[in-house]
């Protein structure tokens, strides 16, 4: 008898299995713009639930307000270089998409959303946070020192001159270390603002080489907010 109970159960739960299996293949289906190749959407987590990022399924839908104005006064709204430096990676939004799939579900990367406040707080990115360019391009603040711990930066205290000097001629490890900062295990991060005319995120960058931070690690999402709304990608508002 518990034999018999026990083939119910699984043969139960094998139904179920397939059939949310059927149910999100129907949802598929019915998505005719997809984020890229085969794939019609992601899942990320946002302040702790999980946001469907997905493109706009109106074939109509057109940008408005803000992001959809093509000219705004130079300086200080000028087009970015498509690098901030050559180090440094300029990525598109189907390498958001991966990065959030697995560096960012991982727990090894950030996503940050380097505008002020006012911006962030009028919607961002899923998954992003937001620690804006004024703090990550000031080296040596309380919040600077904050947000490098957040990164993965650990603060090396005091370091004898004798191990520097090794660390120099090569006779110690000092990949990704500096004299105030050990960034050896600091995650991958992404970093974006408003867009191509939005000098926010370059500064931010500028200001992490400036400290350290290894350029293998960092990445340059140029679109920002405005090509991201532009595709009709999904949007969140932080507390919503």
């Amino acid at each position: 008898m518990k034999r018999l109970y026990c083939q119910i159960v699984t043969v139960f739960f094998t139904m179920l299995s397939i059939q949310a299996i059927a149910d999100e293949q129907a949802v598929d289906s019915k998505i005719a713009v997809g984020l890229s190749g085969e794939k019609p959407y992601i899942h990320v987590i946002h302040e702790g639930r999980s946001v469907k990022v997905q493109r706009v399924q109106d074939p109509d839908y057109e940008l408005k307000g803000y992001y959809a104005k093509t000219a705004r006064k130079c300086p200080p709204f000028c087009l970015q270089p498509m690098q901030v430096v050559s180090s440094v990676a300029t990525i598109g939004e189907v390498e958001v998409f991966e990065f959030m799939e697995t560096k960012l579900r991982d727990n090894k990367g950030l996503l940050i959303d380097a505008r002020t406040s006012e911006w962030y707080e009028r919607g961002t990115i899923p998954g992003s946070i937001n620690i804006p360019f004024t703090t990550l391009s000031k080296d040596g603040t309380a919040e600077n020192d904050a947000a490098l711990a957040i990164f993965g930066g650990k603060p090396r205290g005091e370091v004898g001159a004798l191990s520097l000097k090794l660390e120099e001629m090569g006779l110690m490890d000092s990949d990704d270390k500096t004299e105030k900062w050990d960034f050896s295990n600091a995650k991958e991060i992404i970093l974006w603002c408003n867009g191509p005319e939005c000098g926010q995120s370059p500064r931010a960058i500028k200001g992490l080489l400036k400290v350290g931070y290894p350029a293998n690690k960092i990445f340059y999402y140029r679109g920002g907010m405005q090509l991201w709304q532009l595709w009709g990608l999904t949007t969140v508002v932080p507390g919503e």
